[in-house]
């Protein structure tokens, strides 16, 4: 079969094409790969599997899963940003859908055979290469269809991904439900049925994706004369822009952030069912993980599109001012203290708002610091931030949990200590974007150098 068709000339918009039709390209990779947010579904599932010797996987096992695939996002997506801005977003978004789809089938092996390797290598390695490609193909062609709205592109290209779990947790728990009550192994079939059905939903955002044709520009908009000192008009390439204190900075933020959120949602379904035992059900912490997706989902478009008013400075002083008082406060919600399951679903909304608000206001940062000639390619390796904080954030949870566990100490008690410390890492944030500023003409591109920008429609 010719693969021609994922030619990024073959993708081109035609004259009069409407940039409004491609959001929803980018949402259907987005809906899909987000799925990987409602993973907390299947840890208690995977913690109840046993091997063919009485064996079975504890919480931090079961946890490296979710690491590894967050890892291999950030990775995949910095060693293959510069090949995706002259590949184009159509291709990549199809080796996406491939390796999501083979990631889940390699995995349903591993449950089948309770070889925990290979459910590393499957829904970890290859699902989290195509975590990184899905990711980062639609931001800079959405960067392209919206110059006038930066923030607003971003948000739309990203919401998607916040979005995943409120599909991929009720999907794949009635999908568990439905293979156990038929006597079939409930978690391979679900990785097998959920591999199938994303390769699916996702070559729709394959064949449906569109380019811009060089030098278009939204009708009647001309680029502003006064504009904040942030937003340059000049470009830097990604050979230079890693190198500068920004790129640094930003990956600081974008890395605390995450770490802070992360640590809710890998963690979303057992946790309150730990602080509210016996009030919460399985059902309702399922429940629970859907509604957290739909406000990274809200946060990701309401807060980059803010960002387009208030500025990318501000919008994430917000989040780690507001963000650190919130994580703070939110262990005091718990059983044994206010007692108040609805303070604490408000107060977990809210912070993942913030969480989605923060990756979906990064690109537009970008673009402001570094312009947007390399824009994918600085964004992708911006994301070994995320790769890292997935290791990191899930390790701050599991292990502190474990060693409550194991020293026979009350479970719930733990989640203080886990908040408290996500708190002081937005603190962190918060200072690393008080430093935040304009990067110095020595790392500027030469206007003889981005006559033809890498990946511009030609």
């Amino acid at each position: 079969m010719s693969l021609g068709f994922l030619d990024r000339d073959r993708s081109i918009a035609p004259a009069g094409y409407s940039r409004w039709l491609v959001p929803p390209a980018a949402l259907a990779i987005h809906l899909s790969i987000g799925q990987v947010y409602s993973f907390s579904v299947f840890k208690n599932p995977l913690l109840a599997l046993h091997g063919a010797d009485g064996s079975a996987w504890n919480l931090k096992a079961v946890g490296y899963i979710f690491s590894i695939a967050i890892a291999f996002l950030g990775i995949s997506a910095a060693l293959f940003g510069a090949w995706l801005e002259k590949a184009g977003p159509r291709k990549a978004m199809f080796f996406a859908a491939l390796c999501f789809s083979i990631g889940f089938f390699v995995a349903s092996a591993g449950a089948t055979t309770h070889n925990l390797a290979l459910i590393y290598l499957g829904y970890g390695v290859i699902g989290g290469i195509g975590l990184g490609l899905g990711y980062i193909s639609p931001v800079s062609t959405l960067i392209k269809w919206f110059p006038d709205r930066p923030g607003l592109a971003t948000g739309l290209a990203i919401m998607g991904f916040g979005g995943g779990a409120m599909i991929g947790g009720p999907l794949a728990n009635q999908l568990m439900a439905h293979f156990k009550a038929a006597g079939q192994p409930s978690i391979p079939y679900t990785f097998i049925t959920m591999g199938a059905i994303y390769f699916v939903f996702m070559m729709f955002g394959v064949f449906t994706i569109r380019v811009p044709a060089k030098d278009w520009k939204p009708e009647g908009w001309t680029a502003p004369v006064r504009q904040s000192a942030l937003i340059s008009k000049h470009n830097v390439a990604v050979a230079q822009a890693w190198k500068t204190p920004q790129f640094m900075l930003l990956w600081i933020i974008l890395f605390t952030n995450v770490t802070a959120g992360i640590g809710i949602l890998e963690q979303a379904a057992p946790m309150i069912q730990d602080l509210f035992k016996g009030v919460i059900s399985p059902t309702a912490a399922v429940g629970f993980v859907g509604l957290l997706s739909i406000f990274n989902m809200a946060g990701r478009f309401i807060w980059a599109s803010c960002s387009d008013l208030l500025g990318r400075k501000v919008t994430y002083f917000v989040f780690f001012t507001l963000g650190a008082v919130l994580y703070f406060f939110l262990p005091l919600t718990r059983l044994d203290h206010l007692n108040s399951v609805t303070l604490f679903v408000l107060i977990s909304a809210v912070v993942i708002s913030m969480y989605g608000g923060g990756f979906a206001t990064i690109p537009a940062y970008l673009k402001d610091l570094f312009g947007g000639y390399n824009v994918s390619a600085i964004h992708g390796r911006l994301l070994t931030a995320w790769s890292t904080a997935g290791i990191v954030g899930p390790l701050i949870v599991n292990g502190i949990l474990d060693h409550y566990v194991a020293n026979k100490l009350p479970k719930q008690d733990a989640y203080p200590l886990i908040l408290h410390i996500m708190s002081g890492l937005l603190v962190v944030g918060f200072i690393a974007n008080l430093f935040v500023k304009p990067v110095s003409e020595k790392y500027w591109l030469k206007d003889s150098e981005t006559l033809t920008p890498v990946g511009a429609a030609h």
